[in-house]
């Protein structure tokens, strides 16, 4: 076509007179046309493309192209042109092509020009071009099978190389998308397979007292990956055949928290078929590797458990909670779905720098080093080393001081003395060899040092080092050093520091306790489990049986030559859980039975079993923390020697709600609320607002009040932090301690401090209770008695005291009594006379009458913030004069913080009517007031 066009193009245009306008040639076109269009497209892509050719061009008319025809109606297409000059054309499709109904196309297809004038006459056409489009294939359709169900039967104890065969058909056109090319069950945990052609096999020896029918979903796919839309059921009976095995026993057992221990099998008894057996050994084991860290363990902190098991002092947690002082493990990945301590998972990318300030020192010849560690293998040919732990140099070199590390499914320890210490040829590397190092299960590890001898504990039991590497201690330098988690740093001899060595596995607990080693009996309070296997009655257990329990108490092997004493023994295996709220859900029983035959008779084989224990969710806990919530005390009580104490009325329970599903004891009684003692493990007292200033204010607690008690504090301008696995009431005996001090009152707004408590780790939370401080200054005092002498313009009449009620109703229930309304009218009759001595006398007694009317005006805390009462001063009452002035003395240093107060809480009305709060105070001989709301 190059060649054509250059020759076409040669022609000069002097040769062409424009004086004649004729149309010479006809256009040109490539003879034959191969296209493809996708079905429901309308562009179809030609090769070559359709571009038609004309000698006459540039002759207007002559040499431009008017038109592509197409000669076939039955051909669902139509050409047009885009560019007349050029003679581009494009072929459409005039409706939807669908491969369905016709895979190809084949039509012939003509280029005509403009002819020799606009109006179209004397046009010419090319030659004939054959078009043959092929329409390409979309995966519109789904496989559908052949059948709306399958149903097939099998004998038990038999493996089945094919069941019944499903077949599923799909309707698209092409071969890619119209064949199946896969099959697949979609019920979960089935002993069937299916392979590409739809054939089905069970893949274990079905049981008929296990399950006696099984449904199983099947869908279908396409070699385009389209899904079938809807699955297809297959039902396979399973008839049943005399065979030994047990019988007798439920898949699932439902355990109550709380109920102690639980048999598994009461009904239990092994079947036979009539063989004689010499000897029966059975294992039960109880899989609750799935739970937190192992089994149902108590979920509180590696610190309070280590305080709780008697555990030394000083130990370092570093991998701690991630929080604004323990940021370092912010970046690391955590398990946050566990209902147990914090977890942190180590995918070999991200590692932690311990900030220098908590590096544990001083790692001499005693110290240890604990971890809860969960590892799989290595992935990979060549295993590398991976570091939970290392010490090493910050710059310039790359000295490892100590390190702990996994390597080839081996534990190995670093420890490299320095010339200090030491100048001779001492152990440095000490390696164990373990299944559990890889055997991706929870593990708890502890190494104990004491120099040159190193012990490592696995669980609770002992481990010496199968070898034990000899090195030269480490030259003494000035180079600061650097520990981290989950990697070492190499901070010399390369080009950037970086980290190296990662880790991969799951972490938690860390912790390092220089200067002394653990004990044994700790170690194995630290690990151990609250739930397990348990036998009832084991003096009732029939002579001959043997039985052994692991040291977690989660395999139980029995051993008998008796059958109905074995019997008798496996319906006495029950479960037990300590734990007052333990972690709910399924854990997997496994028993596996072997028997011994007499004779050489071929022996019977006993299947192995599953079963589950449901353990059901506990009743939750509600943990309501109640006391005074307001307290008004005068500036001198914040500034003295004892400070305010706080919450001195505090009190915390715990109820729980049992409904007739929850207990027998309780059935029928629905919502009966039960008060329960167990545990807290932390509580928070929270500044509300502005921090507290530390140069005038602050928290204290004298540390005497946690002797005995298994308790922590923490203390900042934020708040103070109580912590530690310790009972309810000495929670209460320490929180009841805390005191605020403030050197500075009159500098510092009202306070308010908001105190919650936990269990487990927050899992079981307590309200939210909020105390209001407000500070009563001397001045304030003086300031109410200006407010009761306002001029009179401003005062409404009230004539007689039973108007008030009516006249001046209060917010809410208050409703002041007629002798609170006579010493109202008294007060404002008198004021004018005697201001001046009551002022004096305010001034002089305003602490001993705040102690001594505390009792006896306790119950006139009501409300009037709406209530304004003024009485003519003229108006004169038949009282001795005597009574008036003690009354006016008397009561007018209660009025002016008890009248003058606008409180407009609608819940503390209803204590005033009910069971007023200063009422429960007077006991103390302290009233507690608030005036948040008082303006001056």
């Amino acid at each position: 076509m190059t060649d054509i066009l250059s020759l076409f193009f040669s022609i000069p245009l002097s040769h062409t007179p424009f004086s004649i306008v004729v149309n010479k040639h006809k256009p040109w076109i490539e003879t034959s046309y191969h296209g493809v269009i996708t079905e429901n497209m309308d562009i179809v892509l030609l090769d070559p493309p359709l571009v038609a050719l004309d000698k006459d061009a540039p002759v207007p008319y002559a040499g431009e192209i008017c038109a592509f025809k197409i000669h076939g109606l039955e051909a669902p297409f139509e050409a047009v042109v885009l560019n007349g000059t050029s003679g581009e054309g494009q072929l459409r499709a005039r409706g939807p092509v669908d491969c369905e109904l016709q895979k190809e196309y084949t039509f012939i297809i003509q280029a005509h020009d403009c002819g020799a004038g606009p109006g179209g006459t004397g046009g010419k056409k090319s030659h004939k071009a054959v078009v043959h489009i092929q329409v390409n294939d979309v995966n519109e359709f789904s496989p559908v099978f052949r059948e709306a169900q399958y149903h097939a039967a099998v004998t038990e104890e038999k493996i089945y190389d094919n069941i019944l065969q499903v077949e599923a058909t799909d309707q698209d056109c092409s071969p890619q998308y119209s064949q199946i090319c896969n099959y697949q069950i979609t019920t979960s945990n089935t002993p069937f397979a299916i392979d590409r052609n739809g054939n089905i096999r069970n893949t274990e020896k079905l049981s008929f007292d296990k399950q006696q029918q099984y449904e199983v979903l099947v869908t279908a796919f396409d070699c385009g990956q389209k899904r079938s839309t809807e699955s297809v059921a297959v039902h396979i009976d399973v008839k049943p055949v005399c065979k030994p095995g047990w019988q007798g026993w439920n898949k699932r057992v439902d355990y109550e928290p709380g109920t102690g221990s639980k048999q598994l099998f009461p009904k239990m008894h092994l079947e036979t078929c009539g063989g004689p057996l010499s000897s029966v050994r059975t294992m039960v084991e109880l899989q609750t590797s799935h739970i937190g860290k192992g089994c149902d363990r108590e979920t509180y902190s590696e610190k309070s458990l280590q305080k709780l098991c008697g555990a030394s002092s000083g130990s370092t947690d570093l991998l701690p909670a991630p929080s604004v002082s323990t940021n370092w493990t912010a970046s690391l990945v955590t398990d946050s779905g566990r209902d147990s301590d914090l977890i942190f998972r180590f995918d070999g990318r991200h590692a932690a720098k311990i900030p220098d300030q908590m590096v544990p020192q001083n790692l001499t010849d005693q110290f240890t080093i604990a971890t809860w560690m969960k590892h799989g293998p290595t992935p990979g040919l060549r295993a590398e080393k991976e570091t939970l732990l290392c010490n090493s140099d910050k710059t310039e070199m790359n000295r490892h001081h100590y390190s702990l590390y996994v390597h080839n499914c081996r534990l190995v320890f670093l420890l490299r003395r320095d010339f200090t210490q030491v100048d001779t040829f001492r152990p440095a590397e000490f390696h164990w060899k373990l299944e559990q190092i890889c055997d991706k299960e929870w593990h708890y590890y502890v190494i104990n040092v004491e120099f040159p001898v190193v012990t490592l504990y696995v669980d609770g039991v002992t481990y010496d080092p199968y070898l034990v590497t000899d090195d030269w201690p480490i030259h003494p330098s000035q180079i600061d050093v650097q520990l981290t988690l989950g990697a070492c740093w190499q901070g010399g001899e390369v080009t950037m520091p970086r980290f190296t060595q990662y880790f991969r596995g799951s972490l938690s607990g860390l912790t390092i306790r220089p200067g002394k080693i653990e004990s044994q009996k700790v170690i194995s309070c630290l690990q151990a489990c609250k739930e397990g296997l348990d036998i009832n009655s084991l003096e009732s257990l029939g002579k001959g049986i043997k039985f052994h329990f692991n040291p977690a108490q989660s395999i139980l092997v029995m051993e008998g030559e008796d059958l109905e004493n074995m019997n008798a023994a496996l319906r006495k295996v029950s479960y037990i859980n300590s734990r007052q709220f333990p972690t709910p859900g399924i854990r997997h029983l496994h028993i596996s039975t072997s028997v011994q035959c007499f004779g050489e008779d071929t022996c019977i084989s006993i299947p192995d079993i599953d079963a589950v224990v449901m353990v059901l969710q506990p009743s939750e806990p509600r943990i309501t923390i109640a006391g005074v919530d307001r307290l008004t005390r005068p500036a001198a009580d914040l500034r003295g020697p004892a400070g305010l104490t706080l919450f001195q009325d505090l009190h915390i329970i715990s109820t729980v709600t049992k409904g007739d599903t929850a207990s027998h004891h309780t059935a029928g009684r629905l919502g009966v609320q039960e008060e329960i003692i167990h545990n807290l493990d932390y509580c928070d007292i929270l500044v509300l607002g502005e921090e507290l200033r530390p140069e005038q204010e602050s928290l204290q607690l004298q540390r005497s009040t946690l002797l005995g008690k298994h308790l922590d504090t923490t203390n900042s301008t934020s708040g103070m932090s109580i912590y530690g696995v310790d009972s309810m009431s000495n929670y209460e005996q320490v929180i009841r301690q805390v005191h605020y001090h403030n050197w500075h009152p009159t500098q510092t707004p009202d306070r308010k401090f908001r105190l919650t408590c936990s269990e487990l780790n927050g899992r079981y939370t307590s309200n939210e209770f909020t105390l209001e401080i407000s500070v009563l200054h001397k001045s304030e005092a003086g300031e109410h008695v200006n407010q009761m002498v306002a001029p009179p313009q401003y005062m409404q009449v009230v004539h007689h005291p039973a108007m008030v009620h009516s006249l001046y109703p209060t917010h809410g229930s208050g409703v002041p009594s007629a002798a609170t309304v006579v010493i109202v009218i008294c007060i404002a009759a008198l004021v004018v006379v005697v201001v001046l001595g009551i002022y004096r006398i305010h001034l002089t007694h305003q602490q001993e009458c705040r102690s001594s009317d505390t009792t006896k005006e306790g119950e006139l805390d009501w409300n009037d913030s709406a209530l304004n009462i003024t009485v003519n001063p003229m108006e004169s009452f038949q009282e001795p004069q005597g009574a008036e002035e003690e009354a006016s003395e008397e009561e007018e240093e209660d009025e002016e913080d008890d009248i003058t107060s606008t409180e407009s809480d609608d819940s503390e009305e209803e204590e005033v009517q009910g069971a007023p709060r200063v009422q429960q105070s007077s006991k103390r001989g302290q009233l507690d007031w608030d005036n948040s709301t008082i303006t001056y």
